[in-house]
């Protein structure tokens, strides 16, 4: 390389320089203004959700959405501030976008899913609920799946796409639930008695609500046996307990 050629490309990187160092330092400016922004807004924007007592997981998708929005805007500012055309460089991502999303059907639908069920809030955090076999408490509403936590601490994470086009039984959305206990007794024993005893049992229990009214009621006759149901309504908290109690009590009250 001669001494001209060593020179005209110093004078060519010095060009290059000189040209796009002011772009280089607006983009950087706007890069850090902009990370700072996209997350005070976002910050602002929970906040302000929460004043308004709008539900959590809401409130953290909402969240999350105006967050990543804002970071996409702010990187497709940043490059445009280089120089580089934004127009064919978000064609790529839209290619890429749609060959990502046909791979992924599944993941999308169960997005979709978690979107329905945050909507239209089938379910929330710290509610019982009974889906796909499975009961337990909504312990988090993910991205793509559900978290519940059975009754013996385990973990189960159901598919969002399945969970919101299934059937799903809310046990604690009304906040109160009728324990229907079925017992027996032979036809020796004297039924109206039981019914008495368990009915006064059930009038002083401080966990068992009063309105609406506990029933004692002949579910069945075979050929051995009375086979009759107790009725009684009781906070969602107090369900178990209630349940044991009744049965621990008609064990002294009903004869086989």
């Amino acid at each position: 390389m001669t001494a001209i050629e060593i020179q005209n490309y110093f004078e060519t990187v010095k060009k290059l320089v000189l040209e796009y160092s002011p772009k280089f330092v607006v983009a950087v400016i706007i890069l850090l203004v902009g990370l700072w922004a996209t997350s005070f807004i976002t910050r602002t924007a929970k906040k302000l959700m929460i004043k308004r007592n709008v539900e959590l997981t809401l409130s953290n998708f909402i969240g999350n959405l105006i967050f990543w929005t804002l970071r996409i805007l702010l990187f497709v500012t940043v490059i445009s501030k280089l120089g580089i055309e934004t127009s064919s460089f978000v064609a790529i991502l839209g290619a890429a976008g749609l060959a990502v999303g046909l791979s992924l059907q599944g993941s999308l639908s169960n997005f979709a899913g978690g979107i329905l069920i945050i909507l239209f809030k089938p379910f929330k955090l710290g509610d019982t609920i009974e889906a796909h076999g499975e009961t337990g408490k909504v312990a988090e509403i993910l991205i793509f799946s559900t978290k519940l936590i059975t009754a013996t601490n385990q973990v189960i994470y159901i598919p969002n796409g399945i969970l919101s086009n299934g059937k799903i039984k809310n046990y604690s959305q009304l906040g109160i639930r009728r324990a229907d206990l079925i017992l027996k007794t032979s036809y020796q024993s004297n039924f109206s008695e039981i019914k008495s005893n368990i009915l006064s049992f059930v009038a002083t229990h401080e966990l068992i609500l009063q309105e609406p009214k506990p029933e004692v009621l002949v579910n069945e006759l075979s050929e051995t046996t009375i086979v009759f149901v107790v009725k009684v309504w009781t906070n969602n908290a107090d369900f178990a307990k209630v349940s044991s109690d009744i049965l621990e009590f008609s064990k002294t009250v009903v004869k086989l």
